[in-house]
């Protein structure tokens, strides 16, 4: 209900009129409900070429054998490249990324997953009528994990889509103001 209530309070900012510059987007990845996550970004205009922004996830699902609930943070700072100001335009963002997961297998063994990771990925946004953002994004990104089993061992846990060479990827909505 909380979650809700938040919701609701940041369209309703986002959608007064007493602001007239687009300085800060609210964003929502549209392919992260395939995996069964949820993932929300806040970016902010430093100025016409560049951005920082902030990213939150939070999974429920389940790799091959490994059920997997936890969240991650990213943040980022975008160099925009394109003749029309941030947070138009094509851009560069090197981010860091930290994961912090409970995995749980198939026969009860558990394990905290904490990872840490960096990347550069490369994408274009867009704002129409001065509201609405569409953005696309991706490129390449290594994460270290640590495990610490709390039973079972480390073997018993599949690890391999977090560790090491990744892709990141996504199709954001949102809205400026």
């Amino acid at each position: 209900m909380r979650n809700k209530i938040v919701l609701f309070a940041l369209v309703m900012l986002a959608g007064s009129n007493f602001i007239k510059a687009q300085n800060t987007v609210i964003k929502a990845n549209l392919l992260s409900p395939l995996v069964r996550t949820a993932s929300f970004f806040v970016e902010q205009k430093l100025n016409n070429n560049s951005s920082i922004q902030f990213g939150i996830l939070y999974t429920g699902n389940t790799w091959d054998d490994t059920r997997v609930r936890g969240w991650g943070i990213t943040p980022e700072y975008r160099f925009y490249l394109s003749e029309t100001a941030a947070p138009k335009g094509f851009f560069v963002a090197p981010y860091t990324r930290y994961l912090h997961y409970n995995l749980e297998n198939e026969v009860n063994d558990e394990a905290t997953l904490n990872g840490f990771g960096a990347g550069l990925i490369i994408g274009q946004q867009y704002i129409f009528k001065k509201r609405v953002s569409f953005e696309w994004f991706f490129g390449p990104g290594y994460t270290s994990i640590n495990l610490d089993t709390k039973s079972g061992a480390e073997e018993d846990f599949d690890t391999d889509n977090w560790d090491g060479f990744t892709l990141r990827a996504g199709l954001t909505v949102g809205i400026a103001f």
